[in-house]
């Protein structure tokens, strides 16, 4: 059994480091609710320019733009990953990049290339050790969504996809459910697909026509780029909430923990202590008795 020094030096030890797993707790808990509530306010913007975007997909204009039109051969594709740029999160970026290896290992076996946009270091740092195709990237990302540092990066994937180098691009992310939960998902975000063309019965009316001004073609361009700004700005802030809400349940989950090992610890330190002391008793017995 270890002496009584060696316990004290090993509760002190546990004891500062729940010190610093709570501190963590109470900052994740603070940003988290900024997290969420910006979440919350992004979403109705996104809302309507997907319904906006989704008119569009079914109206009949004299220029059809190539963000809308499906290509039926997908070889070479586009990921844009997004992890936290921190560690400390339990299992919330180790699932968003099992997604991407399987993707990735599902376009490689077919003999095609995947081109990546890492946002965080997490995600960059994955990909460098790995090896992999990337083209653009973004760190540090912060506690908020900058729109204005997410157009370089991104117009890089977009760029490819209209001249033909990469015939789908898609997202990979950690979408916030609540505060214990959060999914991993994986979306295409070009082409557009159906599933967010369409997001009511209105959606689907086959008689949507527009009068555009000055012409369809920069009309057009510019929307479709904002929709897709306002996906991606969605996606990390979904991120983001994502990463406090884990980075809290972690660390409280460490406190937790630590507040256990203390209390074994402590039970060791007072046997211990206690078998010393009924052995100082028994030796000074045993000495009177032999006087």
């Amino acid at each position: 059994m270890a002496g009584s020094k060696e316990i004290r030096t090993k509760i002190k030890s546990v004891q500062n480091t729940r010190k610093i797993t709570k501190a963590m707790e109470m900052v994740a808990a603070s940003k988290m609710r900024k997290a969420q509530e910006r979440m919350r306010h992004a979403r109705p913007y996104g809302e309507k320019i997907r319904d906006i975007a989704a008119h569009l997909a079914h109206a009949n204009p004299e220029y059809r733009h190539p963000f809308l039109v499906k290509r039926e051969i997908a070889d070479n594709i586009g990921a844009i990953v997004v992890t936290s740029d921190k560690g400390l999160c339990g299992a919330l970026n180790t699932n968003v990049l099992r997604l991407v290896v399987a993707k990735a290992k599902e376009v490689q076996d077919r003999g095609f290339k995947v081109h990546f946009t890492p946002i965080g270091n997490k995600a960059l740092a994955f990909l460098q050790r790995t090896r992999a195709n990337v083209v653009s990237h973004l760190v540090p990302l912060g506690d908020a969504p900058n729109l204005e540092r997410l157009t370089g990066p991104i117009k890089v994937q977009v760029d490819a996809y209209r001249e033909g180098k990469i015939n789908a691009l898609y997202i990979v992310y950690t979408r916030f459910i609540n505060t214990m939960k959060q999914e991993p998902v994986i979306e295409q975000i070009l082409p557009l697909p159906a599933a967010r063309l369409a997001p009511d019965a209105r959606a689907a009316r086959k008689n949507w026509d527009y009068v555009y001004e000055p012409d369809a073609k920069e009309v057009l361009d510019q929307l479709l780029r904002r929709y897709l700004e306002a996906i991606i700005y969605q996606a990390l802030a979904e991120n983001i909430a994502s990463e406090q809400s884990a980075r809290m349940v972690a660390m409280k989950a460490a406190s937790d923990n630590a507040s256990s090992v203390i209390d074994d610890l402590t039970l060791v330190y007072n046997k211990a202590r206690q078998a010393a002391i009924t052995k100082e008793l028994s030796e000074i017995v045993g000495g009177a008795a032999a006087v």
